[in-house]
């Protein structure tokens, strides 16, 4: 890669891992099911009229939109909310490579190798690390909620394999459409109108940054830029920085947070960056031609 593309891919890791740190002061502003749908919103609008017509079929818009959407942000949001802190979210949420290895498998019928199964005890023991450690301090729930949103994010991962979208950001623009009416109505039933519209009504000016923060720089840059790297270089070659996702949530979560990282948090990173490394770059057999599609891999995007 030439050193302006590996800046370029090192910056949306940087973004894409800040953008954890945004989401808590978010949650200081929004309730987090309607903080969900106007991060959504915003992705959508205006992106929605540049883009062009969508380019899969729509069964694959929509499932992807309420899987990855409503179940993994707003089961993200909510245990964010309910105290699981910005840097282990972007550790624990890396677990999503194994959750995908996992329901490819039973999906697309996709054998993992050795190594890949070796990765994948490497990333769940990083996870159980982690368990312990937060489970000392931080609220048991909140760690599930995250964990249970990783789970969604691989099936979504198996979803958008299966639609196989050529243009990255097309598509991420058109499934950011669908959520928002679904997380409206669920933060009106669990949220209460009374909350959302007093969020609403103290809407300030670093309110309206955290929703383009989160909507324009971490999706609509994000994602075209994620995409021109794909259209430039092999996905072997740029996949690997989406490791380093983790590392600026955590670093910046401790700079700018106060987060403390403890020597179990540590221990569980290695293992966990380590084992999804593994995961990610290892083959998957694959029992037949016909089940062989070639797709962009899943990046730790958020």
């Amino acid at each position: 890669m030439r050193p302006l593309h590996i800046a370029l891919a090192a910056l949306v890791a940087a973004v894409w891992g800040v953008n954890f740190v945004v989401i808590e002061i978010g949650l200081g502003h929004f309730p987090p099911l309607l903080f969900s749908a106007l991060r959504f919103l915003a992705a959508a609008l205006p992106a929605v009229f540049f883009v062009g017509r969508p380019k899969v079929a729509w069964k694959w818009i929509v499932s992807v939109g309420l899987v990855l959407g409503v179940a993994k942000f707003g089961l993200l949001f909510i245990g964010m909310d309910r105290g699981m802190p910005a840097g282990l979210s972007s550790l624990v949420l890396q677990v999503q490579a194994v959750f995908t290895t996992l329901f490819a498998a039973l999906a697309l019928g996709e054998r993992p190798g050795r190594t890949r199964v070796l990765g994948m005890g490497i990333a769940l023991a990083g996870i159980g690390v982690a368990a312990v450690d937060e489970g000392a301090s931080g609220p048991a729930l909140a760690f599930a909620l995250v964990i249970a949103a990783a789970a969604c994010w691989g099936v979504s991962n198996v979803l958008t394999r299966k639609a196989a979208p050529p243009d990255s950001l097309n598509f991420m623009v058109w499934v950011s459409i669908v959520p928002v009416l679904p997380l409206l109505g669920l933060s009106l039933l669990f949220e209460g109108w009374d909350r959302d519209a007093d969020a609403l009504a103290a809407l300030d000016w670093s309110g309206i940054g955290i929703i383009v923060y989160v909507a324009w720089i971490t999706t609509v840059f994000g994602f075209g830029a994620w995409g021109f790297l794909l259209r430039h270089h092999p996905a072997s070659s740029v996949a690997p920085f989406t490791l380093l996702v983790p590392v600026f949530g955590m670093s910046s979560a401790a700079l700018l947070l106060g987060e403390s990282v403890s020597p179990l948090r540590w221990c569980a990173a290695v293992l966990l960056v380590g084992g999804v490394a593994l995961t990610s770059s290892a083959g998957a057999r694959r029992p037949s031609p016909a089940m062989a599609e070639t797709v962009e891999p899943q990046s730790a995007r958020v």
